[in-house]
């Protein structure tokens, strides 16, 4: 989602030094939902052109109302639940979207779309020459806005659930990844200058994804000539 705004560099360039904390694994299951997560079918969805080309994911952030956090509208506008008279406050009378997932401001993921077939959430949108990013992208979505901070918990689950897909998507890579500004420029914004692109992207490259055994890990984080004390 989103608004308007300038198009930046691309997320790789933004790589710096590693320092993120072990986190668990996730998996894609065989039927494309993945394990754990909350499933909640959108009838937004079709078949992609091609359902074994699955080669980009895009990051995007929305909120709703615009700036507040926790309630169900945008559970209920990926179900197509919304009632009429709040979309048409919103300005989203008659709009048909969904993503593959949303991830929530504790953390929580919820799947609307299997990975294998389209979502529709990127719009009018084009990456390396190739237009109409729905039919080969995987959609995530994250509940903030593009000024205010995404959480600890948020970056937790994003870096194991793009782990997961890469995993289980041989054609998706880590410089596939960007955000909805890069495939939509001058009409999209999201995730925005909040969105910390080089904490995701090492989460997602350099990831220990078991936790050392608590001495071990005292051990490692402590001055060299100081272990354990």
């Amino acid at each position: 989602m989103g608004g308007a705004g300038p198009r930046a560099a691309h997320p790789m360039a933004r790589l710096a030094h590693p320092g993120n904390a072990p986190q668990p694994s996730m998996h894609v299951d065989a039927d494309h939902w993945l394990a754990g997560a909350r499933r909640r079918p959108s009838p937004h969805q079709d078949e992609r052109p091609n359902p074994q080309d699955i080669s980009l994911i895009v990051v995007h952030g929305i909120s709703l109302p615009p700036g507040r956090f926790g309630g169900e509208w945008i559970d209920q506008l990926f179900t197509g639940q919304l009632p009429a008279r709040t979309a048409a406050s919103l300005g989203l009378a008659g709009l048909r979207v969904s993503s593959h997932a949303l991830i929530n401001r504790r953390g929580r993921c919820a799947q609307y779309v299997p990975f294998h077939r389209r979502a529709w959430h990127a719009g009018q949108s084009c990456w390396q020459g190739r237009p109409n990013c729905n039919d080969y992208a995987i959609g995530i979505e994250l509940e903030g806005t593009d000024e205010r901070p995404y959480t600890q918990a948020q970056y937790r689950t994003l870096a194991r659930l793009t782990r997961a897909l890469l995993d289980a998507y041989p054609g998706l890579a880590p410089d596939a990844i960007v955000g909805h500004l890069e495939v939509a420029p001058g009409r999209k914004t999201d995730p925005g200058a909040a969105f910390d692109w080089q904490r995701y992207l090492l989460a997602v490259l350099r990831p220990p994804w078991r936790s050392p055994p608590p001495a071990r890990a005292a051990a490692e984080s402590a001055p060299s000539g100081v272990a354990g004390r």
